[in-house]
């Protein structure tokens, strides 16, 4: 149960850079139990890329994975700010409002602002 999806991290990213992002939620076939996680990284040339590993370690958990959307996400740990922004040409916008209350759970002391804006 719960136990297994605390197990989840909220946000796994790339420490600094511009990369691609996507919002997944997971949830518990058959159950009501889900939750939205944040999983980016500059190795992920296509949004794609993302979603196809991370869904088979979700899957191996229990989880279906439907991904809600991505964008991208502009990390600079320097100054501690986060910006999201952009779209996935595969999956859609993602809610970036929703994105960044994720990752205000794991950045706490960050700056982190989200916009339509394409770059």
């Amino acid at each position: 149960g719960g136990a297994a999806m605390a197990a989840v991290q909220d946000v796994e990213i790339d420490p600094e850079g511009t990369f691609k992002y996507i919002l997944v939620r997971l949830q518990r076939p058959g159950g009501e139990e889900q939750r939205d996680i944040v999983r980016g990284t500059k190795a992920a040339e296509f949004h794609n890329h993302i979603f196809e590993k991370v869904n088979p370690e979700m899957e191996k958990l229990g989880y279906e994975c439907k991904c809600l959307g991505g964008g991208k996400i502009d990390h600079n740990s320097k100054d501690k700010k986060i910006r999201v922004f952009g779209l996935s040409t595969g999956y859609g916008k993602a809610d970036h409002s929703v994105t960044v209350e994720i990752l205000k759970k794991v950045y706490t002391d960050y700056e982190i602002t989200w916009s339509d804006d394409k770059k």
